[in-house]
C-alpha cells in the first residue's frame, strides 16, 4: 500500500466515523451543554478526568474553557483532575490507583458541578469511581467514550459514545466534541 493510500483511507476513515457520530450523538450532545451551562450559570464548576490521550482531552477541555476558544471573555471555571503532578503522585503513593480522581472529586467538587470523564473503552477503573462519587455528591456527569459506553456510561447522566473501536478515530471525534461543547458554553455564558 502507498502512503498516500494510507493518508487517504485514515481521512474516510475518520470523516465516517464522524458523520456516524453527528447522527447517533446530536441530542445527547445538546443534553449535555444544556448540563453544563445550567450548571455554570449557577454557579457550578467543570471538572475533568482522563487518562493517557484522555487526560490530555480532559486538559484541553478545562484549558479552553478557563482561557478562551473562540472569543474574548471572562474565563469559566474548569479544573483538569490530571493536571497537578504533586497531587496525583501523593494520591497513587498513598491510595489504590482507581482513587486517583474520586479522591479530587471528593475535595474539589460540590453539588451542581459537573464531572466530565473521557476514556475511548468507557472503562477506565479511576474514571469510572470518580463518576460514582461525583453522583453521590449530587453533581452531573457526563461521559465520553467510545462504542457501546462501557461501565462510564452506565454511571453517568449523559453518554456521548462514538461509534468506533479504534482508539485514534474515538480521539478524534472526541476532540470535536469538547470543541462543540466548549463552544456551545461560551456562546451560552456571553453571547457573540
Amino acid at each position: 500500500m502507498k502512503i498516500s493510500d494510507i493518508v487517504e483511507a485514515r481521512f474516510r476513515s475518520s470523516l465516517d466515523v464522524k458523520q456516524k457520530s453527528l447522527a447517533l450523538l446530536k441530542e445527547d450532545l445538546a443534553k449535555a451543554a444544556e448540563i453544563m451551562l445550567a450548571s455554570l450559570k449557577s454557579g457550578g464548576t467543570m471538572l475533568t478526568a482522563g487518562n493517557g490521550g484522555s487526560a490530555a482531552d480532559a486538559q484541553h477541555m478545562a484549558a479552553e474553557l478557563v482561557g478562551r476558544f473562540l472569543m474574548e471573555r471572562p474565563g469559566i471555571p474548569a479544573v483538569a483532575l490530571t493536571a497537578n503532578s504533586s497531587t496525583i503522585t501523593c494520591l497513587v503513593n498513598d491510595y489504590p490507583p482507581e482513587m486517583l480522581f474520586s479522591r479530587q472529586v471528593e475535595a474539589c467538587g460540590r453539588a451542581g458541578d459537573v464531572l466530565i470523564g473521557f476514556s475511548t473503552s468507557g472503562n477506565s477503573k479511576n474514571v469510572v469511581e470518580a463518576m460514582k462519587t461525583a453522583r453521590s455528591m449530587d453533581m452531573k456527569t457526563i461521559a465520553v467514550t467510545g462504542e457501546g459506553g462501557g461501565e462510564m456510561g452506565r454511571q453517568a447522566d449523559v453518554t456521548l459514545a462514538v461509534p468506533s473501536r479504534e482508539t485514534p478515530r474515538i480521539q478524534e471525534v472526541h476532540v470535536l466534541i469538547l470543541h462543540v461543547l466548549c463552544e456551545i458554553i461560551e456562546t451560552g455564558m456571553y453571547g457573540r
